[in-house]
């Protein structure tokens, strides 16, 4: 990782732990914010899968699949943008569904870097555990708004301090003699 995408991720992990605090203290039009967010975030996702599948992953083996993710990335993005009129309901659902299947395919890496004998497989199990707790504690508390909040709040926050532990981390530099 290079100084630049060190700095980012420290400085968007810092946003995203003042946009939490925020979400807690001023519950009114969070869950228009957090459609918002969830919105622009995937479709930002997507365009940059597709740019990279038509600048390099387009030459690489499996490359279609980066084309294939952009694509369904996108239209979820565009499908959020939609959302954002709905009952709240369908934004909820929505979020416990990323959260739930951003967990399972954090475990299900890490168990793949586990067999490979990578070392970072247990803070990965950890992350996609969290997921997992945060999308079950939101199906349980379906129907109260304000602790909805508080749930996504404190998992945006989670993820912001992730992030910048790892902006932290060192990295390992493979040399090819």
């Amino acid at each position: 990782m290079s100084t630049g995408q060190r700095v980012t991720n420290v400085l968007s992990g810092l946003l995203m732990i003042l946009l939490g605090v925020w979400m807690v203290f001023s519950p009114k039009m969070t869950f228009s914010v957090v459609a918002a967010i969830l919105s622009i975030s995937l479709t930002v996702y997507g365009v940059r899968y597709l740019f990279f599948y038509f600048t390099m992953a387009r030459h690489m083996v499996g490359g279609k699949l980066m084309l294939f993710v952009g694509i369904i990335v996108l239209d979820l993005g565009a499908f959020t943008a939609t959302l954002v009129d709905t009952p709240r309901i369908y934004i909820i659902l929505y979020l416990l569904g990323v959260h739930a299947f951003t967990g399972v395919i954090d475990i299900l890496r890490a168990l793949e870097a586990k067999s490979y004998g990578g070392s970072t497989w247990k803070l990965s199990v950890v992350n996609g555990a969290v997921e997992i707790l945060i999308a079950l504690t939101c199906a349980v508390f379906l129907k109260s708004d304000e602790v909805l909040i508080c749930i996504y709040a404190a998992g945006l926050i989670y993820s912001a301090l992730v992030r910048i532990a790892s902006a932290f981390r060192r990295t390992a530099i493979v040399y090819i003699q």
